[in-house]
């Protein structure tokens, strides 16, 4: 590790003005951001730590939509989202181990958009809205590409506002060490049709996939889906497997959350 200066505000207005100055980067959960500090990636002259802040926490519905602070942990959403957004909470409750759904935020999932993260493909699918400390930012614009988002510099994510569906599931092929998604599949069903989103399998993060999204929303089926596939340009490749490999995988976990989502 190296020198940097480590700052607690006791409020967000706090965090907002500390976050002003150069160098500056928000702490969550530390669960991406600290490890690549310790391997010299990313070396900010200052953390501002949010794990304090009150008022970026908590879960609460109203009017359709339930809304989850951005420093709540994945395992208080696995707890408290079951009763109103079951499939978000099941999402929750499979990130990583005890440690990380103890420790990591959504807020900090998000910031980060790792490509194989799960809560990503939650917020596309639903057509949630993140919420800033200065605007509020429609799903389908805030994902910009592999780790890229529409947050600007000092931006803090305060809320996350989801659109509760009549169903929805989400399906993960994980990887076994590390829990992330190999391929993820979070399929959503509202009055204004099917959202489908996939999270592991692309070079450029988290998409939908539209052709799955127009079969779909005219029969909520999985045999709707036969027929349809997608191409192996653009999907990672390593040592877990081949782009055609998540290819493929990209419509068989699409067909079981479709499943799950009855």
């Amino acid at each position: 590790m190296y020198d940097f200066e480590f700052v607690k505000p006791a409020s967000l207005a706090d965090a907002i003005a500390a976050m002003g100055r150069e160098g500056a980067q928000a702490l969550a959960g530390g669960m991406t951001l600290l490890p690549t500090m310790k391997q010299r990636l990313n070396q900010p002259d200052s953390l501002v730590s949010l794990n304090g802040l009150a008022e970026l926490k908590g879960v609460s519905a109203a009017d359709g939509v339930l809304t989850v602070g951005a420093g709540t942990t994945h395992a208080v959403v696995a707890a408290t989202a079951a009763a109103h957004y079951p499939a978000l909470a099941a999402l929750a409750g499979q990130i990583g181990d005890p440690m990380v759904r103890n420790r990591g935020t959504l807020g900090g999932s998000l910031a980060n958009n790792d490509p194989a993260a799960c809560y990503p493909s939650a917020v596309l699918a639903s057509g949630a809205t993140i919420v800033t400390n200065s605007r509020e930012i429609a799903a389908d614009d805030y994902f910009q590409g592999m780790f890229a988002t529409a947050l600007d510099d000092g931006e803090i994510i305060t809320a996350v506002k989801f659109p509760i569906p009549d169903k929805a599931a989400y399906v993960k092929f994980a990887q076994p060490a590390s829990r992330f998604a190999l391929t993820g599949v979070f399929v959503a069903k509202g009055a204004s049709g099917v959202r489908v989103a996939v999270t592991g399998a692309s070079e450029e993060g988290v998409f939908r996939w539209t052709e799955a999204e127009q079969a779909l929303s005219g029969r909520f089926d999985a045999s709707a889906l036969e027929g349809l596939s997608v191409g192996a340009d653009g999907m990672i490749g390593d040592m877990h497997g081949t782009p055609e490999y998540r290819a493929h995988l990209v419509k068989v976990m699409t067909k079981r959350a479709v499943a799950a989502a009855g």
